[in-house]
């Protein structure tokens, strides 16, 4: 018997557009979804506590937390004011910042990716660099938005995978040369998350949440182009895969 194609969920930002608020997430994140994950993508819309994140929860497979133009307001981690001009999202930090313990707790697969990996962390605890690039010892993992996307995305740096560790594990290397398009990152990692992944100057990019049943971030984006990449593909294979298992029990 065939089966069901698991039913994943892409947490939303809120953007204003004219007079409007609108729940948006990029299509690249569907596109990897659909292909490499092998699942069916819905939106999740940046509603708060408009709704029970349990309820929410019982009908999803697996969850995919993406990047975004925004960051996690900083007093969600006790940390200082953001720069002038920061563009934050309160409404997705509503939603996920609460969706993501209760979505490990329920044993719903998930995939945090750039800002969802920071929200992860953040959920579970940590602290986050709001520069990293003006933090001494610590390279430039910003991207150039003038240049075109190919160039944007293409190959930064190499991270180093953990020895042992589920990267390690999917990639069959100790090393992966990955993209990089992000200002912030950890500073504290949060609790019961476990490392997988350091850049060349030892700023954490992957992690997993420790006794889970898949639930991990990067702070790279794989979902770039996902079928041409072999670590993107297993990554989101391992995911949609993990969605699928969720998906023939419930």
């Amino acid at each position: 018997m065939k089966s069901r194609r698991p039913v994943i969920g892409i947490s939303a930002d809120r953007r204003m557009i004219g007079n409007h608020p609108f729940h948006q997430a990029g299509e690249k994140y569907m596109t990897a979804v659909t292909e490499a994950a092998g699942g069916i993508p819905v939106l999740l819309p940046a509603l708060g506590d408009s709704f029970d994140p349990a309820e929410i929860l019982e009908r999803l497979d697996g969850i995919v937390l993406p990047g975004s133009p925004s960051n996690v307001e900083p007093h969600r981690y006790a940390g200082s004011a953001s720069a002038p001009g920061t563009l934050h999202d309160p409404e997705r930090d509503a939603t996920t910042l609460t969706l993501i313990p209760r979505a490990v707790e329920m044993g719903v697969p998930l995939l945090g990716i750039c800002r969802g990996f920071q929200e992860m962390n953040v959920a579970f605890g940590g602290t986050l660099l709001q520069r990293v690039h003006e933090v001494p010892g610590h390279m430039d993992h910003r991207d150039d938005e003038s240049a075109e996307l190919d160039i944007q995305y293409g190959p930064a740096h190499d991270v180093r995978l953990e020895p042992g560790g589920l990267f390690h594990k999917l990639a069959a290397a100790d090393e992966i040369r990955v993209n990089s398009l992000h200002w912030q990152g950890i500073e504290r990692l949060g609790r019961d998350l476990v490392i997988e992944a350091r850049a060349p100057d030892g700023l954490i990019e992957g992690f997993q949440v420790r006794n889970s049943r898949f639930a991990v971030a990067v702070q790279w984006h794989p979902e770039w182009r996902a079928m041409s990449n072999p670590f993107s593909r297993a990554l989101f294979a391992a995911f949609g895969d993990a969605s699928r298992e969720r998906a023939q029990t419930r």
